[in-house]
């Protein structure tokens, strides 16, 4: 199934978007899954298909369901909410890739430390006024300074996973 994607400028309709994590902790025993509550961002689709666009997350909005957990993930031992309050994702390039997927490359930032960042999406859905892409990848926690680590009980990576679902604004 290839869909052509109208061009434009997209909002992210945060209502209809979710962008969770999860990591195996306590010797990987245990799997934290949280959820960040308050994502923005946009895009915008070129005459050639492709696209640029900003994800932008408020890191402090980091729910797992454990406040004294949530406070300690917002504090400077890993996203340092104080001095980094958002974690963005810049699109660079995405286009369409075979069948319904979207190959992405961008600029993960999260903690004031950007590296580069490819993805493969799914086109899970998309009409005229509005698309929707899955994604699921791995981050290197440690590559963004998040690598406070006690008795090495946090090994591994962080998967991400993301509903986006972008609006068409008008002309």
């Amino acid at each position: 199934m290839t869909v052509a994607v109208e061009t434009g400028v997209w909002q992210l309709d945060a209502a209809a978007s979710t962008v969770a994590l999860r990591h195996k902790t306590m010797w990987g025993l245990v799997t934290v899954k949280g959820t960040f509550t308050a994502v923005g961002g946009h895009g915008e689709v070129g005459a050639d298909g492709s696209a640029t666009g900003t994800i932008t997350l408020n890191a402090a909005t980091l729910d797992t369901k454990n406040k004294k957990r949530d406070e300690h993930l917002r504090s400077a031992d890993f996203f340092d909410v104080e001095n980094h309050p958002e974690i963005t994702f810049a699109v660079r390039s995405a286009k369409a890739g075979a069948g319904d997927s979207v190959e992405v490359s961008g600029q993960l930032t999260v903690r004031g430390i950007s590296r580069p960042q490819s993805l493969t999406a799914r086109l899970a859905g998309a009409d005229a006024d509005a698309l929707t892409l899955d994604t699921e990848f791995t981050v290197d926690r440690g590559e963004f300074g998040l690598g406070w680590n006690q008795m090495g009980m946090i090994r591994g990576l962080t998967t991400v996973a993301a509903t986006l679902r972008f609006v068409r604004t008008a002309a």
